[in-house]
């Protein structure tokens, strides 16, 4: 059974306005975050560290965003940089390069060190980050897409986080490997999605977190119909007519 002390884990307790805590130091928050961090430095007898000088907050920021240091000319230019809003068109400048995608995807597939990386499914993730897509539609997506969305080619790409699985061409023993296929479905899109390991309740109900047997296999029992094809064109309905139209010639 599930306790009333289980539910109550911070971790499942939905989130809540707050008041940001009082602080001695207000003149050193800059937001409401701050105050929060402030405050536990002040209970600690703990000082903030000094601000950042320009010439590191462009390298971490760089590192950040792209994943690689800027350029010396990059760091001269923003630290002569005398603009009040330096900093933001910065970091807006780095959300806009082609780069940020290219790093962030690397992040996001390295949630699931199980799968290969192919290339169709990794420049879906690339796209998605780069046109600032909806994380609720880019999940969608990734679970659902072909339901969800059948006549969008991208969205057939990103059910590809399902199809990558483990796979033995010449296992003998199908019925075994294909429950295997399953639990790490399950296992994946429970540690992406709902940041839980949810694979010990594959046997038992936990023991820490509030996850039942019952509740893996209600999750699985999504995961079950999956049919893995490899014929489906991904094209819109547009050049898939235009394709059938030429083939009759």
């Amino acid at each position: 059974t599930i306790t009333q002390e289980d539910r109550n884990y911070w971790a499942f307790v939905p989130a809540e306005n707050s008041t940001p805590p009082e602080t001695k130091n207000n003149d050193w928050c800059n937001n409401e975050i701050d105050h929060y961090i402030l405050n536990k430095l002040e209970e600690n007898d703990l000082q903030p560290s000094s601000p950042a000088s320009k010439r590191e907050l462009i390298r971490r920021v760089y590192f950040d965003t792209i994943g690689l240091p800027p350029t010396a000319d990059e760091i001269e230019k923003f630290v002569n940089n005398q603009s009040p809003q330096a900093y933001e068109n910065l970091v807006d400048q780095l959300l806009a390069d082609p780069r940020f995608g290219e790093h962030w995807a690397r992040q996001w597939l390295d949630l699931d060190a199980y799968r290969p990386q192919a290339w169709k499914y990794r420049d879906y993730v690339i796209r998605s980050f780069n046109e600032d897509k909806p994380y609720d539609l880019f999940v969608h997506e990734q679970i659902a897409g072909d339901e969800l969305y059948p006549e969008n080619p991208d969205a057939l790409i990103a059910t590809s986080f399902l199809r990558l699985g483990v796979y033995e061409y010449n296992q003998r023993d199908v019925r075994t490997h294909w429950q295997d296929i399953l639990n790490e479905m399950t296992d994946v899109t429970s540690d992406v999605f709902l940041g839980l390991g949810m694979g010990c309740a594959r046997c038992h109900n936990h023991k820490f977190d509030p996850i039942l047997q019952k509740d893996y296999f209600a999750l699985q029992a999504f995961m079950a119909p999956v049919l893995w094809t490899d014929d489906t064109p991904l094209a819109t309905p547009e050049e898939k007519a235009a394709y059938d139209a030429q083939l009759q010639k």
